[in-house]
């Protein structure tokens, strides 16, 4: 997708429509220590995993997958954009991030 370099838009922090750099957000993964990472223990008994009475040995049996379910992930990353302000220098994220494959600045 073919962006613009600068765009006019409002600056929250100015107050005003300002001249804005554009760029795109770095996308980073999630910590392996977060707290909530993919296969931690307060992730899986927060969705209520292991709760209850009897034996839920590594917290019981999951449902089989069903056909729709199999297909691969998908192709595209979300693509954040940021604006930086001209005049206060100040940063901005956009509202409403969108998937596409690559971005281009023209």
């Amino acid at each position: 997708m073919i962006l613009p370099k600068q765009k006019n838009g409002y600056c929250r922090h100015c107050k005003k429509h300002t001249e804005q750099k554009v760029s795109l957000l770095k996308s980073r993964g999630r910590s392996a220590t977060h707290s909530l990472s993919h296969g931690g223990k307060n992730r899986a008994l927060k969705r209520g995993r292991g709760r209850g009475f009897g034996n839920l040995g590594k917290w019981g049996s999951k449902p089989a997958i069903s056909k729709f379910k199999r297909t691969g992930a998908k192709v595209s990353k979300k693509i954040v954009l940021k604006f930086t302000c001209k005049i206060c220098g100040k940063s901005m994220l956009s509202s409403h991030p969108f998937r596409s494959k690559r971005a281009v600045f023209e």
